[in-house]
């Protein structure tokens, strides 16, 4: 089976210091693969090279069969990508209907259609009471489900997510890891950004653990789970002596 996403020797620098370092990895079709690091291993700059949002890169980036690792990143989304930023960057003013059409927006006969509309709330019910409020009004977890219903109204083939986790109550974390499940589970295909080890590896097919700018461990995630390294490092488990 071809991969959803491949990338081969990718390195991103800004100015002269290179903080990617010839990272190789991939994202299986339908399946979960996850992106582990503590912060500052370089996660978020990996995604911003392979989706062209850092200029300064090198390597080679296949969706699919096709080789995009030319292209500029305002051409990704053409690919099926979708991406949900860390932060969530909604847009406040607009109402969280128009925010979800924007994901649709490269979908011009599907601006107005209430279909995919319909399917994204059925994956975050918590909306649907909300949709003609400012986005802005909405409570940080409310925001997280509105940018990955956005992304989803784009119907990607690849959903990128960037740290989905990052400044929400437990409570509401086991929430969107509820609804990331249920996608798992209809087939799509996603790469998961995350510092949160344990969430992310119970979710995921397929983890990739980066330090420091490269790929220090990878394999299947139950496997990972049992990792010295990582119960160690990330799962914070280490036995006291």
């Amino acid at each position: 089976m071809t991969a959803a996403l491949t990338i081969r020797d990718l390195r991103v620098a800004y100015g002269r210091i290179e903080v990617v370092h010839g990272v190789s990895f991939e994202a299986a079709t339908g399946r979960v693969t996850c992106l582990l690091g503590a912060n500052g291993a370089g996660k978020t700059t990996t995604i911003r090279g392979l989706l062209g949002l850092q200029a300064d890169r090198s390597g080679v980036v296949k969706v699919g069969d096709t080789d995009v690792s030319r292209h500029e990143a305002h051409k990704m989304a053409g690919f099926g990508i979708a991406y949900v930023p860390e932060g969530r960057r909604v847009f406040a003013r607009l109402s969280v209907r128009d925010n979800l059409r924007m994901g649709a927006a490269t979908r011009p006969r599907s601006w107005r259609s209430d279909d995919e509309l319909d399917r994204v709330l059925g994956t975050f019910p918590e909306l649907a009471g909300r949709l003609d409020a400012p986005a802005g009004l909405l409570s940080g977890g409310q925001q997280q489900m509105l940018a990955i219903g956005r992304a989803l109204m784009a119907r990607p083939t690849l959903l990128i997510l960037d740290e989905p986790s990052m400044g929400l109550s437990p409570k509401l974390v086991t929430r969107i890891y509820q609804a990331l499940a249920r996608l798992r589970d209809e087939g799509h295909t996603i790469l998961l950004v995350e510092q949160n080890a344990k969430l992310a590896l119970d979710l995921a097919d397929h983890a990739y653990v980066l330090e420091t700018g490269r790929i220090a461990e990878s394999g299947p995630a139950a496997d990972l789970s049992s990792s010295t390294r990582v119960r160690d490092i990330y799962l914070g488990t280490k036995e006291q002596s």
